[in-house]
């Protein structure tokens, strides 16, 4: 069995997802119309590959010395308001600038900004988790998140 180094994942992930939260991240177009954004440091590394737009999804996958040890798959949509999309995908990207460094999976428990509300609920732990995110404009919801994770491979698979 694996040994992985749970605080050590845990500081790499929230360093790896900063760079597109704060929209400095380099940003790689796939033959597949899909997007990859790669960050690595030391034996890190993240591949980070989504579609979309309106709505998107993907997987993030990181990676210690080349072997996989954790990988989230996310899902994501804007409702029930006349805001433009962009605008609201900006005020997700602002509330993820603030992880809850204990469960740096996205954002905090709650960030406000103006009219503005996020919200991040989570289940689990770095191993094992499950999330739901939202954006209230007021009262109502116009973003909805999900995203499960954890980590992969960590039985040796040498006998396939």
């Amino acid at each position: 069995m694996n040994s992985v180094n749970l605080d050590r994942l845990r500081d790499f992930l929230i360093k790896a997802n900063m760079p597109h939260a704060t929209g400095t991240a380099d940003i790689k177009k796939e033959g597949d119309g899909s997007r990859t954004i790669s960050f690595s440091d030391g034996d890190y590394r993240m591949d980070d590959n989504f579609f979309g737009g309106e709505p998107y999804g993907g997987r993030l996958v990181i990676f210690h010395k080349e072997k996989p040890i954790f990988i989230e798959v996310y899902y994501g949509w804007v409702h029930n308001t006349e805001r433009p999309v962009d605008e609201v995908y900006d005020f997700l990207r602002e509330a993820l600038q603030y992880p809850d460094e204990s469960m740096p999976y996205r954002g905090p428990a709650e960030y406000t900004k103006g009219s503005l509300t996020y919200r991040c609920s989570v289940n689990g732990d770095m191993a094992n988790h499950y999330l739901e995110e939202s954006i209230f404009e007021g009262d109502t919801k116009i973003y909805s998140g999900i995203v499960i994770g954890g980590l992969v491979d960590q039985n040796a698979r040498d006998a396939m």
